[in-house]
């Protein structure tokens, strides 16, 4: 078990007549304030879009207008890749596409790019965007054009959509506030299940607006990490219009989430961190 850092030490660990024992709650704070990236994990990542940045003006010059990172990671939801090993950064780079072109012509433009700058990394196309694979992260580069008031991207169909980069980072920003700041940890545990135990039911981004919708509001009544993790998992099984092999994963995470507090209300502490260590492991 990783133990708690000195700051959640008397919070993490409650007496009993056996000695001391960390409570399930105690468990998920420390657990959901841990699964965020490390300090050298975002100097790193910093230097490295620093450095995509200046490579990509130079190569592209005034074909491209903006560039920017969005996705969870400007939300500070993003996992460390110990915990997903398909962790990412999503980068935008807007053309000005003043000659109409489809997408995939600026996806042969940024693989061609990526191919001059980073011969040493792995570099392919999924969909509808370049992955630029580095030791220590991987980019998604999103080829882009502002069109009037939206920016538009690949559909992945051979067209574009449109789309509106880091629309939710403001909602969570509120909802976190009105909830505690509760809400960004909970993410990232939810995540973790998603990713670790459920198989990646839920796409990243999905899951993080689902969470977020209504500013928080419908968590009024919750107080505890389990309360709100119940609560979340209860909005998304109630999602679907029928029983699915997604509702029923949901609904095992939700009954050993239970099962975890009703050991732990009768003093068999093993048991209870056993059971809530099976929806939201720890490594």
């Amino acid at each position: 078990m990783q133990s708690c850092s000195f700051k959640l030490l008397s919070n993490c660990l409650k007496e009993s007549k056996g000695g001391f024992y960390m409570s399930v709650n105690s468990y998920l704070e420390n657990l959901g304030s841990n699964l965020i990236l490390t300090s050298s994990e975002k100097e790193n990542i910093q230097k490295s879009i620093n450095h995509l940045k200046e490579c990509l003006k130079y190569y592209f010059g005034s074909e491209v207008n903006d560039q920017f990172v969005f996705g969870s990671y400007t939300r500070n939801t993003i996992l460390p890749r110990s915990y997903d090993s398909k962790s990412d950064i999503d980068y935008m780079i807007v053309f000005n596409n003043t000659n109409s072109f489809k997408p995939q012509t600026f996806l042969n433009k940024l693989k061609d790019f990526a191919k001059l700058y980073y011969p040493n990394s792995i570099i392919h196309q999924d969909s509808p965007t370049i992955v630029l694979e580095l030791n220590h992260i991987k980019f998604d580069l999103v080829p882009a054009y502002f069109d009037f008031i939206w920016y538009k991207i690949p559909d992945g169909q051979g067209g574009w959509m449109i789309t509106t980069p880091n629309d939710i980072n403001d909602l969570l920003v509120k909802s976190n506030m009105n909830n505690n700041s509760k809400i960004k940890p909970i993410i990232r545990l939810i995540k973790n299940w998603n990713i670790n135990v459920a198989g990646r039911i839920y796409e990243s981004y999905t899951l993080e607006k689902k969470i977020v919708s209504n500013l928080g509001s419908e968590y009024y009544f919750c107080t505890s990490y389990t309360d709100y993790l119940i609560k979340i998992l209860e909005k998304l099984r109630n999602s679907y219009y029928f029983p699915c092999p997604e509702s029923n994963k949901i609904n095992n995470a939700i009954q050993k989430i239970k099962d975890s507090l009703n050991y732990e209300r009768q003093g068999q502490y093993y048991k209870a961190l056993e059971q809530i260590k099976l929806v939201f492991p720890e490594d």
